[in-house]
C-alpha cells in the first residue's frame, strides 16, 4: 500500500507543479481542481494525506474541511495564500493538522507532508494495535505471531477501522471508503465482510455500535 495523497488547488500550475514534486517524493498523487470533485475523489478512495487549498470553485476548502472530517481522521494540510489569523484559526477549529502560505519552498511543504505521515504511522512498516500487527505493503495481519487468513477487502476493513480507532464508523462511511461513492451494493456487503472478518479473529475486537456502525477501541490488550 503505498502512500496516496490528494492534491486540492485550483490554480493549475501550483497544482502541477506540487505533483511533480511529489511524484518525484515516492508518493501517488491525485489532483483536483474544484472543491466538488474533491469530495468525490475522497469519498472513493484512501488518503494518507489531504493538501488542501481554501479558496476553490465550487466547495470552499473550509467546507471540505468539514466534511472530510466527517469522515476520518486523515491528515489535512491547507495550503492557501489566505495568511491571515482568522483563516489559520477557523482551519485548525475545523480539523486541519498543518497550514503553509503561498509562495512557499517545495522542500518545506515536502518535509512537513512528511511530518504528517510520521506523525499518522502511515510511513510505518507496521501498524500495531494491542495484539494485532498490520503490514500495510504486504496486506498482512498478524494477531499474537498467528498470520490471518485475510481476503484484501477484509484487510482494508480492519485497516480503516484500526486507523480510526476509539472513533465509530458508520457503515454507510465503510461502503464508500473501501468500495467506492459508486458502488452499486447497499450496507449488507459491510455487515457480510465484517462477520467473515470477525470469524477469522481471535478475540472480538470489531465492536458493533447498534444503529451506527463498527468499531475498535482506542486502547486493546
Amino acid at each position: 500500500m503505498g502512500i496516496r495523497i490528494l492534491l486540492v488547488e485550483d490554480d493549475e500550475h501550483i497544482c502541477n507543479t506540487v505533483k511533480v514534486f511529489l511524484s518525484e517524493a515516492g508518493y501517488k498523487v491525485d489532483t483536483c481542481l474544484d472543491g466538488s470533485e474533491a469530495l468525490k475523489k475522497y469519498y472513493d478512495n484512501i488518503y494518507q494525506v489531504v493538501i488542501l487549498d481554501i479558496m476553490l470553485p465550487g466547495i470552499s476548502g473550509h467546507e471540505l474541511l468539514r466534511e472530510f472530517r466527517k469522515l476520518n481522521n486523515t491528515p489535512i494540510l491547507m495550503m492557501t495564500a489566505l495568511s491571515d489569523d482568522d483563516n489559520q484559526i477557523r482551519a485548525f477549529d475545523g480539523g486541519a493538522d498543518d497550514y503553509v502560505t503561498k509562495p512557499f519552498k517545495i522542500q518545506l511543504l515536502l518535509k512537513r507532508v512528511e511530518a504528517l505521515l510520521r506523525r499518522s504511522g502511515a510511513l510505518a512498516k507496521e501498524v500495531c494495535c494491542g495484539k494485532l500487527t498490520l503490514l500495510p505493503e504486504d496486506f498482512k495481519a498478524v494477531y499474537e505471531n498467528r498470520e490471518l487468513p485475510l481476503t484484501i477487502k477484509e484487510f482494508e476493513i480492519l485497516m480503516l477501522l484500526v486507523q480510526n480507532r476509539g472513533r465509530t464508523l458508520s457503515h454507510e462511511i465503510i461502503l464508500s471508503r473501501i468500495w467506492g461513492y459508486d458502488f452499486d451494493g447497499d450496507v449488507s456487503t459491510v455487515h457480510t465482510h465484517i462477520k467473515n472478518l470477525r470469524a477469522k479473529l481471535p478475540d472480538n475486537i470489531i465492536k458493533t455500535v447498534r444503529g451506527v456502525g463498527y468499531r475498535v477501541e482506542e486502547e486493546m490488550t
